[in-house]
């Protein structure tokens, strides 16, 4: 039994906060199911003890859980005994999971309570009506495939041992569990639509009910560094609406207030909402003002072009893989991105912490919003696929730090996309449910290759040589008739149609200061030659007239993976500032 353990406590929805809230991180009673007798024999019920402990919401693969045991248990059960404080007498009680990978279903006092399919997305439960005055329970019944390839699964291998590019597999709860008490009408959700164009926000505010015959007024005072911006209050008159609020006071002087990885500017949002004169529901939110457009062929942030140096995170921890072990980890990674002088990220094959997004959000760093895809075509696939999506974007509109989001990653999911009709039907559809879901981002329509409807050319390029791709890139036709790992850039019947290109995945040069072996695209002996070998993938992308950003793989080492800039352990490889320069173009 392993027994290192971090208790997570960090709040898990900075977006939309309330006062009061109750974590359930921490030691659970827990058991494989290999034999899958739970269901039979009513493991719900809490008759039938569990022979083990797991500290969520570290999946029991990792250190942090507990267990660390990366064998194939693809059923996996948990039990925790709750207390509800006596404070939220009179209120419901909603039950909340980040994510469990893959499929979730949940008992409270032996009823069930919730079922989830999709192993990236939170949700969550009413469960006030399944309460009693006694002792409650909790138990949740996880079951992840860990073979099935038509289970948007990202990195996670397939095998029991990690090998090449794919790591060790997450079963189970692996973000945070938590209680939150609510008013009999409450605000369920609040939505963003920046326009600095003309000075206002978009907020649609959503409740779980409007009672008849009730006055319903919602009271939105915005501030901005400690000041009031605006104050308005307004009667609510069903379960939507939506207010275009002006911004007073609201000016563009060295781009005033906007948001951008350089001035990482926020608004914040305070909501009160009354029912008949009385407070029933306090939030706090906030929001970014920051636009993202393409003009003129060129990438552009709040209507200015903008060249995006961004790195591949894969978002995975030493002791807790794809559940960070804390908040001050998340803010390290972000701290050593932006001082490595990447103003951005693409978040590879996982769906984040809402709390990473948050201090993205604070400290100013572009995200790319990624799902973890599939590796074979399947209708069960397909809507697997599309329900996640829909979460996602769900999940994260309110973000201004994601600027694109990228449905699928060098054809994982679609094999065939180069001759298959339905295949190139499929990433079509994703390219425009995505817009239809959210229509101030770019969407990348197949990240690398093979694309069809795309906002942004994206190409992936582990050429190591400096000439090869100083002639690559040197004007847009070579770069989208080059063919990296023998892949056409556009298929289909899709033409080149002037859009920005950016090479976003390059480089991949393993080095590792030990006797250890691991892999990576290419290799480095020593630290000069790490060095110059940067200096060999970079030059040619920041010099490069059509280039408009590019995205280093990768942040940092994982598993048996040593290419990163850093160590697993984040501890840079060679010294940050000589980093900063290679990617800035100084050197």
């Amino acid at each position: 039994m392993i027994t290192l353990k971090v208790t997570r406590t960090d709040y898990p929805r900075p977006s939309l906060r309330r006062d009061e809230w109750l974590s359930l991180n921490g030691e659970w009673e827990f058991a494989f199911d290999d034999e899958r007798k739970g269901d039979s024999e009513k493991w719900y019920l809490a008759d039938t003890p569990f022979d083990r402990k797991i500290h969520v919401p570290f999946a029991y693969q990792c250190a942090l859980s507990g267990i660390g045991d990366s064998s194939f248990h693809d059923v996996v059960w948990y039990r925790k005994v709750i207390e509800i404080p006596k404070a939220w007498e009179g209120r419901r009680v909603v039950l909340h999971f980040g994510a469990v990978d893959y499929l979730a279903r949940v008992w409270v006092n032996g009823q069930l309570a919730a079922i989830h399919e999709g192993g990236h997305t939170p949700f969550h439960a009413d469960i006030s009506d399944l309460l009693t005055d006694d002792v409650n329970f909790i138990t949740v019944r996880a079951e992840d495939d860990s073979k099935n390839l038509a289970q948007p699964r990202g990195k996670q291998y397939w095998e029991e041992r990690s090998a090449s590019i794919f790591y060790t597999r997450t079963t189970g709860i692996w973000q945070s569990v938590w209680l939150e008490p609510v008013s009999p009408v409450h605000l369920k959700k609040i939505k963003y639509k920046p326009d600095i164009d003309r000075n206002d926000i978009e907020i649609r505010s959503f409740l779980n009910d409007v009672p008849a015959g009730q006055e319903v007024w919602l009271n939105v005072k915005i501030n901005f560094d400690g000041a009031t911006v605006t104050e308005e209050r307004f009667k609510i008159i069903g379960r939507e609406e939506t207010r275009t609020i002006r911004l007073h006071d609201y000016n563009d002087h060295g781009l005033g207030r906007w948001w951008t990885p350089e001035r990482p500017n926020l608004y914040d949002v305070r909501f009160e909402l009354t029912v008949n004169g009385v407070t029933v529901d306090e939030c706090e939110s906030y929001f970014g003002m920051r636009k993202v457009s393409i003009e003129n062929g060129k990438f552009n942030l709040n209507n200015r072009p903008y060249f995006m140096r961004m790195v591949l995170d894969q978002g995975y921890f030493p002791d807790g893989n794809l559940t960070p072990p804390s908040e001050e980890a998340i803010i390290r990674d972000i701290t050593l991105t932006k001082a490595m002088g990447f103003n951005g990220v693409r978040k590879h094959q996982k769906t984040e912490d809402p709390l990473f997004l948050y201090e993205c959000d604070r400290q100013g760093l572009l995200v790319w919003g990624e799902c973890a895809n599939a590796y074979v075509y399947s209708e069960e696939y397909v809507q697997r696929f599309t329900r996640e999506w829909h979460e996602i974007v769900e999940r994260d509109y309110n973000h201004p730090c994601i600027v694109a989001w990228v449905p699928l990653n060098e054809s994982w999911g679609v094999p065939n996309i180069q001759i298959d009709a339905r295949q190139q039907q499929h990433a079509l559809a994703m390219y425009h449910l995505i817009k239809s879901l959210d229509d101030t981002r770019l969407v990348i329509g197949n990240d690398g290759w093979e694309m069809l409807k795309t906002d942004l050319v994206c190409i992936h390029d582990y050429e190591w040589r400096e000439e090869v791709l100083s002639r690559r890139y040197a004007t847009a036709d070579t770069a989208i008739q080059a063919m990296p790992a023998n892949r056409r850039i556009l298929v289909g019947n899709t033409r080149y149609e002037g859009q920005p290109i950016l090479v976003t995945e390059f480089g991949g040069i393993s080095f590792r200061k030990s006797d250890w072996e691991g892999w990576g695209y290419s290799g480095a002996s020593d630290e000069e030659d790490f060095i110059n070998r940067l200096k060999a993938v970079f030059r040619p992308l920041n010099l490069s007239p059509v280039v408009q950003g590019f995205c280093y793989t990768q942040l940092t080492d994982v598993e048996q993976e040593i290419n990163g800039l850093l160590t697993y352990e984040r501890v840079p490889k060679v010294p940050i500032e000589t980093i900063r320069k290679i990617v800035c173009g100084e050197i």
